[in-house]
């Protein structure tokens, strides 16, 4: 089995379900008292969110990079980024590292193309909604991405970190954002990405007849399939 390298903490709320998904998926997969093998460092949110709001993409990389480092150095065969906005220094943290950096948006891209859908809703924090670093990866593969309109952007951005962040979950924001998941279907989505870790803590696919993809299970499904794909446990 290899050992899955964790960069969490942003926030530690969905870095929990990230370690419960692996740990629940290698158990289902080998049965028994099996549990992942994970090397992780969980970095203190406060300080790269401050830097994220700052426009100081290029420092707050640096200190992933940094802890990516440590988990490396830890035994990490591979490594995931547990959270969507901070892909946009991936590549930057991968520069600094040898082992393979297991992309979050490829993941969910290629999940998404599986299923047949070619036009996809996107949602999450203002920087990954508005920027090129993950719409622009998910329409390499193919996928036109639908955002929502500018006011909605800033609901959606607000509960990310005033709320979900915070492990507050509110009825009166789950409905504000089934009215975006609505919205962006009018507009052609077929399916919407929930593309920031804390969203599942409040949409589920109950909420929904909209197809979503979950991006923290994802992510945490194809870790635990590049764990045990080639080794003996």
């Amino acid at each position: 089995m290899k050992t899955i390298g964790l960069l969490g903490g942003m926030s530690w709320e969905s870095t929990v379900l990230y370690y419960r998904l692996i740990n629940e998926g290698v158990k289902a997969k080998l049965g028994g008292l099996h549990s992942a093998k994970i090397a992780m460092v969980s970095v203190n949110f406060h300080e790269i969110e401050q830097l994220q709001h700052q426009g100081n993409w290029d420092e707050a990389g640096n200190r992933l990079a940094t802890a990516a480092q440590q988990i490396q150095a830890a035994g990490a065969d591979f490594l995931l980024i547990c959270t969507n906005t901070m892909h946009k220094v991936a590549d930057q943290i991968q520069q600094t590292i040898d082992i393979p950096l297991l992309h979050l948006a490829d993941a969910t891209a290629s999940r998404i193309v599986s299923r047949g859908i070619s036009t996809v809703g996107l949602l999450g924090t203002r920087f990954t909604m508005e920027q090129d670093f993950y719409r622009g990866r998910l329409e390499q593969h193919g996928l036109t991405v639908v955002t929502p309109s500018p006011t909605q952007m800033d609901d959606v951005h607000r509960i990310i970190y005033d709320e979900l962040c915070l492990g507050k979950v509110y009825e009166l924001s789950r409905q504000k954002y089934l009215e975006v998941i609505d919205d962006m279907q009018a507009h052609g989505a077929e399916a919407v990405i929930e593309g920031c870790t804390e969203i599942t803590l409040l949409v589920k696919q109950s909420h929904t007849s909209v197809p979503l993809f979950d991006t923290t299970a994802i992510h945490a499904e194809e870790a635990v399939a590049l764990a045990l794909k080639t080794s003996e446990v």
